[in-house]
């Protein structure tokens, strides 16, 4: 049974008998991993503490036929206490780890890895605010995953904006000759912002006031859940302020 090595950030565990748990991965090189590491609930384990979600570890495991085994575990970054210290870091990892399961559910990625253990960083660093970050993480892992949404020209058409209306089926904002009718309005500031998430320019997001930034999360919120096609669990429970005068 051939034997392997990677880096990988802990994306969710569940119990398996009365020792064991199932652990997904999300790796450097071999994408998306699930792993039975044996007797890690018992307090006498090694490396237990090692696999719990936000975690970045240095992982080996067997190969098996539908389930690979952990045999060692080293810690590379533990995030995981101090995320979850912060009830709006924790929320905002989760929504994180859960966007990261369902983007990379048929083939990894490095680039979607790499996202995700910056953003991980990033929030347990409190670099940025928890919602910026996990905002400017979701938009940037859908347009690594090829849905990278427009904030400039015309989604359809591509003419040159400002635009205002931005309709989630189109993949942005767009012209006024192709919105259907009743679509929502967005004001300037807001696109403004959400084009500052998307490429990482954080100095003008973070001059973004609550309102603004609460109405760029709604988008960022009805983006993510149509090209997701399933509604993420973890985001409901992020503390947002609801976006006030439109319905996406």
């Amino acid at each position: 049974m051939p034997v392997y090595r990677d880096e990988a950030v802990v994306l969710r565990t569940h119990k398996l008998g009365e020792a064991d748990r199932i652990v997904t991965m999300l790796s450097r090189q071999h994408g998306k991993i699930r792993a039975v590491a044996k007797g890690v609930r018992r307090t006498s384990s090694k490396f237990g503490a090692r696999l719990e979600p936000f975690m970045v570890v240095d992982v080996q495991l067997y190969e098996g036929r539908s389930l690979d085994t952990v045999t060692q575990a080293e810690s590379l970054a533990s995030y995981g206490a101090t995320i979850a210290s912060d009830y709006a870091a924790y929320t905002a990892a989760n929504a994180m780890v859960e966007t990261a399961d369902r983007i990379t559910e048929t083939e990894g990625s490095l680039q979607q890895y790499l996202l995700l253990v910056g953003a991980l960083r990033s929030l347990s660093r409190r670099e940025h605010g928890p919602t910026l970050t996990l905002d400017s993480y979701l938009l940037r892992a859908l347009s690594i995953a090829g849905w990278a949404p427009s904030f400039s020209d015309c989604a359809v058409t591509g003419a040159p904006g400002p635009h205002s209306a931005f309709v989630v089926q189109l993949g942005g904002v767009v012209a006024d000759e192709v919105a259907p009718p009743g679509t929502p309005r967005l004001k300037p500031e807001v696109v403004e912002l959400l084009a500052a998430l998307l490429t990482g320019d954080w100095s003008h997001a973070e001059d973004a006031d609550e309102r603004t930034r609460s109405q760029a999360s709604g988008v960022v919120a009805a983006y993510t859940q149509w090209h997701l096609e399933r509604g993420l669990r973890s985001l409901q429970h992020v503390d947002r302020e609801p976006t006030r005068g439109s319905s996406l």
